[in-house]
């Protein structure tokens, strides 16, 4: 009986002990945990493989794991993340795509899928990781929700729910160091995508931006709701809420809501970077990427970073889902790649963030089980040994950027707060070529071998900018994905000011725009005509202005991408007039 006696009172103590750390475990809060994460890297390109056609078909998990380059995951490639200094693992996965019938109706999600996924999940587990666990882009099924039928949106929020509350009953017992993530870079603008691997109706544009962010919203608060209502660990799981379109300057936006939650201070906030994109897209070669590294680049960085501390006064953990200067196309490390990843954990640290490298065996080789370059592995090893202090990182900030060069583009016109000069912004169509795009005029911004025609504004009068492709390793820019006419401190200098298109030039031929352009500033600052934006789908009357007659006809979609010549654009010359609106 003493025996019997001594083994209860011992499995009451343990039961005690056990319920105090739950207890302790939950008491955290999203902003203590952030500090516990450390450094983070995604297992890209992995279980979010996506296959039009194998989709819904049930083939093996090890079919998609291995469909987009990318090894069998091992426990020893996860090992050698966190010996290389990460501590949280994201894990993006294609749920719908790989295990569902959705055209059908049908939402139940594969469950040899969730088995290999859990299989790797405790990989990271079992070695103290973090784990990030989210929905991918996923064949882009999300375009349900911007479906011309009333019927295909509200079966795409039924299958949302779906979804997530099988993922919660699956792993309802897993730790707090399980963090779900209720989707990728899909809330907000992508509510339009088609993809004929799901939608089978028509899908169109019908949402305005008002309504993506009040679905957005919705969707949120639904993820947050279908969890907590699990049981379970669910109960009190920190969440990763994705921002709108996970960009910092929409995410900020006054329009975005965080979710109202049962649970007190368990929510995170997920945004990307990847400024420059054409710095740090994987499109260009490490020779042929825009140029990145002077004061304005590092400042731009910082202003960025800082506008998230938003959520952090809000009681919220912030998590940079995706960072990086990626590889280059040949696969080596573009100039000043260090310096970029250096700056951003620097402000990761001072601002209180976690950062998780968009990694596809580009920097960490998962077959070689090590980081492919020493600077890069040298790096991320320094972080994770020396835990900086917030003090340490803001004198990196501040060292890093006044000691980096004032320029790198010799012709580059010096802005200040009493000039405004114009320009052209651009990315061709491969996102792998560019020129300063953004508000902010950014001459140092360029692909290499780019000539420029920017030219100073001093009043009403006509003007004439340019681009010039022909220097550059192809020799031509092939499309374009993003283009815009700028003049920095328009709207300071000018207001009111119109631009008025009188000739556009390509390859030295006139070109007639598909429809008309219109005035208009996203900053209050930077005046700007987009020639073609196709985020843009309606005309924002309550900012555009022509200089003659009225917005009829209007359009950010000026340049026709399936006009043959805009395959092959040697160069582009806009001449405009400037002047008040009449």
């Amino acid at each position: 009986m003493k025996q019997l006696s001594m083994i209860c009172l011992l499995a009451a103590l343990l039961a005690a002990l056990c319920l105090t750390a739950c207890a302790e475990e939950t008491g955290r809060t999203a902003l203590q945990v952030t500090k516990e994460m450390g450094l983070g890297i995604n297992l890209g390109n992995t279980f979010e493989a996506c296959d039009a056609n194998q989709g819904n078909t049930g083939a093996e998990p090890s079919h998609y794991e291995t469909l987009w380059g990318q090894p069998v995951t091992t426990r020893a490639m996860i090992q050698g993340m966190k010996a290389a200094g990460f501590s949280t693992l994201r894990v993006p996965v294609a749920w719908m795509t790989n295990a569902s019938r959705l055209n059908e109706g049908d939402y139940t999600l594969d469950k040899a899928y969730m088995d290999r996924v859990a299989e790797v999940v405790n990989y990271a587990l079992d070695e103290g990781m973090y784990v990030v666990l989210n929905d991918h882009w996923d064949g882009g099924w999300y375009g349900m929700f911007g479906s011309e039928s009333a019927e295909t949106r509200a079966f795409a929020m039924k299958a949302y729910k779906g979804m997530w509350a099988q993922l919660a009953d699956y792993f309802r017992d897993y730790s707090d160091h399980l963090i779900f993530e209720g989707a990728n870079e899909e809330i907000g603008a992508r509510f339009d995508e088609n993809s004929a691997l799901y939608c089978s109706d028509s899908v169109i544009t019908y949402l305005t931006d008002d309504e993506r962010y009040a679905l957005a919203n919705q969707i949120n608060q639904a993820f947050v709701d279908t969890i907590r209502a699990a049981g379970g660990q669910n109960e009190t799981r920190f969440l990763l809420i994705p921002g709108y379109g996970t960009n910092i300057d929409s995410t900020c936006d006054d329009r975005f809501v965080m979710p109202k939650d049962t649970a007190q201070g368990r929510l995170f906030i997920s945004v990307h970077y990847y400024d420059p994109w054409s710095y740090c897209g994987e499109g260009a070669t490490a020779a042929t990427a825009t140029l990145w590294g002077n004061q304005a680049d590092f400042r731009y960085m910082n202003d960025q970073l800082a506008k998230m501390d938003k959520f952090t006064k809000a009681g919220y953990g912030v998590i940079i889902g995706e960072y990086g200067a990626l590889p280059g196309s040949d696969g080596k490390t573009k100039t000043n790649a260090v310096a970029y990843h250096e700056q951003f954990l620097n402000n990761c640290i001072y601002h209180g963030f976690v950062g998780c490298l968009w990694d596809t065996s580009g920097y960490y080789v998962r077959r070689d089980l090590a980081f492919a370059d020493p600077d890069m592995a040298a790096l991320y090893a320094r972080y994770a040994a020396e835990g900086k202090t917030a003090d340490q990182a803001l004198l990196g900030l501040t060292a890093a950027a006044d000691s980096a060069p004032l320029s790198l583009k010799e012709d580059a016109i010096e802005v200040s707060a009493d000039k405004a000069v114009a320009w052209i912004m651009w990315n061709d169509g491969g996102w792998s070529m560019s020129y300063s795009v953004g508000d902010t005029y950014s001459p140092d911004s360029v692909t290499p071998g780019i000539k420029t025609t920017d030219v100073e504004i001093t009043g009403p009068g006509t003007y004439t900018v340019g681009l010039d492709f022909t220097g550059t390793e192809k020799g031509y820019s092939a499309g374009t994905a993003f283009s815009a006419l700028g003049i920095a401190n328009g709207e300071d200098l000018f207001p009111g000011y119109c631009v008025h298109i009188t000739e556009c030039l390509i390859n030295g031929e006139k070109y007639t725009f598909k429809f008309r352009p219109y005035t208009t500033s996203d900053d209050g600052h930077c005046t700007r005509v987009n020639l073609f934006n196709e985020w843009v789908t309606q005309v924002p009357r309550d900012k555009a202005r022509v200089l003659y007659g009225d917005l009829t006809g209007t359009s950010a979609q000026l340049i026709n991408r399936n006009d043959p010549v805009i395959s092959h654009i040697e160069s582009i010359y806009i001449t405009f007039q400037y002047a008040p609106r009449k």
